[in-house]
């Protein structure tokens, strides 16, 4: 379940995603079997081959993709979450849902 982001936050990111541009999605999330995890990022992108890119130069298998269409995308969680937000400087990401502690 989601929640915490406002309609036109969502419409922009679809939009980026159907663009091909690699897009960034916060939003609180609850998943029993993620316990004490809060929030994911949606890593979007509707060209596999550019998220696929994404994936790997991160340090992340694209084998998680969830490819979904018209937005595929990739679930970031956890540490990584947070290190790919700072490394991205997404600080609105991480001050909003309270991951700079």
């Amino acid at each position: 379940m989601a929640f915490g982001i406002k309609r036109a936050e969502l419409q922009q990111w679809k939009a980026a995603v159907t663009r091909g541009e690699i897009a960034f999605l916060t939003h609180y999330w609850v998943d029993l079997r993620f316990p004490g995890l809060t929030t994911v990022t949606k890593v979007g992108c509707s060209n596999l081959a550019t998220l696929t890119d994404w994936c790997l130069a991160n340090g992340l298998n694209p084998a998680y993709i969830h490819n979904r269409k018209p937005y595929p995308h990739f679930d970031l969680i956890g540490l990584k979450q947070k290190e790919i937000l700072i490394q991205e400087q997404l600080w609105d990401h991480l001050e909003r849902f309270r991951m700079t502690e």
